[in-house]
């Protein structure tokens, strides 16, 4: 299935469950998939539990239970764990306990019933600092609640598959803490996800016992405790049994929950990064000849296809993309980072579509070990190796960094004027000797591509751990970690360019505006001094084409000097027509008309641009799904095109200071509807009549 195809039905069915289904998602073991993953960690969407599924799991318990009766040896339920599994043990449910309680070592922020403990004394109390207030506070040291609850619901389904032995009542209590609200509080750090995501599983395990110890996340923030949470709910603690609380936590849930969040963001940033490419197409003058299907079709990589056909359909109409055929004298072809764009998203297109399958499948699989067979047979091996999500992970964030710097180049080729054909320096619509706005942006995208360039280096510093047993170990739950950095990083990169795109646009609107209503003025201007009756059409369409073209070259000087240069640059033109200044008046003619088309230029392009500050619309000039995103910009957002009075800090009159926006709130403004999602749904409903 194609990139498009997936993120689109993939939004189409979380949508149906959020706002149109009143069932709840049935978990078979053998079906979940991304967006009922979505619609529980995200939407709080309910569950339940199959009925075949539960009747799997009373034979597999039987099984177990047999077994134990006959003495039989099985590890995890009689035999200690990991490197020391040569231990024997007759008491198997205070061996579940412990290694649950055991696992319960990471370091979370400390609740009320942890006051009593590490209190420094008095004596040196006053040198003490809080280092998570350098590192991001103390959020930062637990799992996100959507991340919690999405490993909730995915160890759930793997239990539902019926070859881990254990009893139904440990899936309804898990899912009495989705339905209640019950999430324990997580550690962000300390799983090596070799033997599954052991301790961060263990955490969810002492949930369900209504462990005291086991702090519980709230929304308000009044975080809370397991027992508390569970009276407060009138449910009844689990007491684990044999070989339950090891199938709790021997598992990838954790890591697979965390990659599939980061990978839908990122599914839904590699579309909107197309959708910002055609963009930037119209914003450079550039052509859609580099997206044309035939290209494609004689290097018919999948992802290449479908990269073009995107940007293709967001530039349908446009009025603002050109054929060059350097005529004059400009490139004949678009730069890179437009024009080779489908070949350098393709693969990356590729690689998600085969991280989504992987996860997919780990979605809906046994991770746990040992494994029961039906007729009753304990398996030793190691599906709680999360390798495959790390390779999901390692795929999703080198193809973020690869979004990343193409957005970076296209970024900096709107705001250098060397590169963006004919606008001005920063994007600035004032006067470009005073005004600088987007040069921030500019610096701004670089940080974040050199922080996106080191966050795709790939997580493979494996250590060996736990008596040397795990010798090899995936680091999925690190690796899916930072892929979620790096789509944070992205996202504000993303942000940072629809803005700069959506004001280069403006300014090219507004250039073809001035140009479309000043075609008129010139052939009046020219009546009046003689000229069209000398030289015709022909001198007309030259002077026009001099004209066009000292625009382009004069974008960075200040307006005072830019008219008069545009209009001086007429003159050669004029001067290289064969008899046209013989008379002895002809140059004091010639004088007179500069001096009048150099006032004449400026006084029509300061009416135009002020008139388009105030009411200025790119919405007709642009493609269908171009104006598509311009729109939801503009409008929905109110951002408008940003001059100099827009961000100038306001002087206090009396009556307290007003509202001053800088370059940053907008762009945070946008970088929030790209985070929450909204802005993506706005493309991708734009998308689906093109992947029916």
């Amino acid at each position: 299935m194609a990139h498009t195809n997936i993120l689109c039905r993939g939004w189409e069915a979380l949508e149906d469950i959020i706002q149109k289904s009143p069932s709840p998602i049935e978990l078979t073991g053998r079906t979940l998939t991304i967006p009922q993953i979505i619609a529980v960690a995200r939407y709080d969407a309910r569950t339940e539990l199959e009925k075949t599924a539960i009747d799997a799991l009373e034979a597999s318990r039987q099984l177990l239970e047999a077994r134990i009766q006959k003495g039989d040896v099985i590890y995890g339920v009689n035999t200690g764990f990991g490197g020391s599994a040569d231990v024997r043990t007759k008491k198997p449910v205070v061996l579940q306990r412990a290694i649950i309680r055991e696992l319960h070592y990471g370091i979370l922020p400390a609740g009320e019933r942890d006051s009593h403990i590490g209190q420094p004394p008095e004596t040196v109390a006053v040198f003490g600092h809080d280092l998570s207030l350098d590192t991001g506070g103390e959020f930062a040291r637990y799992i996100p609640m959507s991340w919690a609850r999405a490993a909730i619901l995915i160890r759930m389904n793997s239990l539902l598959l019926g070859v881990s032995s254990v009893r139904p009542v440990i899936l309804e209590r898990m899912q009495d803490l989705l339905h209640h609200q019950i999430i324990p509080m997580i550690p962000l750090r300390g799983s090596i996800s070799a033997s599954g995501d052991l301790s961060p599983l263990s955490y969810i395990s002492g949930a369900i016992q209504g462990k005291p110890t086991i702090q519980v996340l709230s929304r308000t923030g009044q975080h809370t405790y397991a027992d508390q949470a569970f009276a407060k709910a009138g449910l009844d603690p689990v007491e684990l049994l044999a070989k339950e609380g090891l199938a709790m936590i021997n598992g990838t849930a954790m890591s697979a929950a965390a990659a599939t969040l980061a990978l839908h963001d990122t599914h839904g940033f590699a579309v909107l990064a197309q959708a910002l490419t055609a963009m930037a197409v119209e914003a450079l003058s550039g052509t859609d000849e580099s997206f044309h299907p035939f290209i494609a079709e004689v290097r018919p990589h999948a992802g290449q296809i479908e990269s073009a056909r995107n940007i293709l359909a967001f530039l349908k109409d446009s009025q603002l993309i050109k054929h060059n055929d350097g005529a004059d004298s400009s490139l004949c072809q678009d730069r890179y980072s437009i024009r080779t764009s489908p070949q350098w998203l393709g693969p990356i297109l590729e690689d998600l579509v085969l991280a989504h399958q992987q996860l997919q499948i780990e979605c809906n699989s046994a991770t746990d070990n040992p494994i029961a067979t039906p007729d009753g047979v304990f398996l030793h091996g190691g599906n709680f190796q999360a390798k495959s999500v790390t390779a999901a992970m390692e795929k999703t964030r080198q193809g973020i960094q690869g979004i990343g710097r193409m957005i970076f180049s296209q970024c900096t080729e709107l705001i250098n004027p060397a590169t963006n054909r004919g606008l001005p320096p920063n994007l600035v619509i004032d006067d470009p000797r005073a005004s600088y706005i987007f040069k921030g942006t500019d610096i701004n995208v670089a940080a974040l591509a050199a922080e996106l360039g080191f966050l795709a280096s790939p997580v493979n510093h494996v250590m060996t751990a736990e008596m040397g047993n795990q010798s090899i170990n995936s680091l999925a739950l690190i690796s899916a970690r930072y892929t979620h950095t790096a789509n944070e990083v992205l996202s504000q990169m993303l942000a940072g360019h629809l803005l700069a795109v959506c004001q280069a646009i403006d300014l090219r609107a507004m250039h073809v505006q001035f140009l479309e209503s000043y075609h008129g003025q010139l052939s009046d201007l020219m009546a009046r001094y003689h000229f069209e009756e000398d030289g015709s059409d022909a001198l007309h369409g030259k002077i026009w084409s001099q004209i066009m073209e000292s625009f382009n070259n004069t974008a960075s000087m200040g307006p005072e000097d830019r008219f008069i240069a545009i209009a001086k640059s007429v003159r050669s033109v004029i001067l290289d027509v064969p008899g046209l200044l013989e008379a002895d008046s002809a140059f004091t003619r010639l004088s007179r008309f500069v001096e009048e088309l150099a006032s004449s230029l400026h006084e029509a392009w300061s009416t135009n641009k002020e008139a388009y500050i105030a009411h200025g619309d790119a919405t007709a000039f642009l493609g269908q799904g171009s104006r598509v995103v311009y729109r939801f910009v503009r409008q929905e957002l109110k951002i408008p095109i940003i001059a100099t009075p827009l961000i100038a800090t306001p002087f206090n009159e009396g009556n307290g200071i007003q509202t001053a926006p800088t370059v940053g709130t907008f762009t945070a403004a946008i970088g929030r509807v790209i985070q929450n999602g909204l802005l993506v749904k706005v493309v991708v409903d734009y998308l689906k009549e093109y992947v029916q």
